[in-house]
């Protein structure tokens, strides 16, 4: 989403050039005007009239504008007075509409998010782990690991709770803190001020409370959960 918002400004422009070591003929990139820029989840698309190119950044990706690093990128798109760069990620070519292949209403940030839908996928995962249900990209698209352990935290719902055994409102309270958290973290890492906010992820303690923060990794994901045990209930 910060991605989608700083290279706003090269929307409708014109690739002259596309370079990189993405397995992809970059000449059919070039001399082509960009028609607009989505995401969903981890996933940013690059779109264009008759295909679209989708990034993935993973756990090391990252983009710089103007300059190149001094590492080869595996895909630098270039205009005639600007370029971008994205390295250390995958990228692949698309040529089916997205809506097609993607639900923009599982997206916690999308404009077509539905809390109703989300809410009935929850439901469906009821023999799942909650914290291994928050990560499904399926159901909670755009939700990582540092937004599932303070989600959970402030809903007071122990990472390790089987779904179908949480309280339906209980249910409803994470869905809609999953879209909430999801819009303060958005905000908070833009001022670089994010890990200032951590209530449990990487804490020893909980900043509020100062009780006692437990570190294990929970699920079938086997991610790290962070979480407080007298606060948080574990319904199984």
């Amino acid at each position: 989403m910060i991605l989608k918002e700083k290279i706003s400004y090269l929307k409708h422009k014109i690739v002259q050039e596309a370079s990189g070591y993405a397995d992809l003929d970059m000449s059919l990139i070039e001399h082509k005007k960009i028609l607009d820029f989505k995401s969903w989840g981890k996933y940013f698309f690059i779109c264009f009239n008759d295909f679209t190119i989708q990034i993935h950044f993973g756990l090391f990706g990252s983009y710089q504008f103007h300059e190149p690093k001094k590492v080869n990128p595996k895909i630098a798109l270039h205009f005639n007075d600007d370029s971008v760069y994205f390295y250390v990620c995958t990228v692949k070519r698309i040529d089916e509409p997205l809506d097609e292949l993607y639900d923009w209403s599982a997206d916690v940030m999308n404009d077509k998010w539905d809390s109703g839908k989300t809410l009935v996928k929850l439901k469906a995962a009821k023999d799942k782990n909650i914290g291994d249900v928050l990560l499904d990209q399926q159901i909670f698209s755009g939700v990582g690991n540092i937004i599932k352990n303070e989600v959970l935290y402030r809903c007071k719902v122990h990472p390790e709770s089987i779904v179908g055994k949480i309280p339906v409102a209980k249910l409803k309270e994470i869905v809609e803190e999953s879209r909430l958290y999801s819009f303060d973290f958005l905000k908070w890492r833009k001022n670089n001020e994010l890990s200032r906010h951590y209530e449990v992820y990487k804490q020893d303690k909980s900043r509020h409370t100062n009780i006692s923060v437990t570190r294990k990794d929970t699920g079938k994901t086997k991610r790290s959960s962070y979480f407080v045990v007298p606060e948080q209930k574990l319904y199984r």
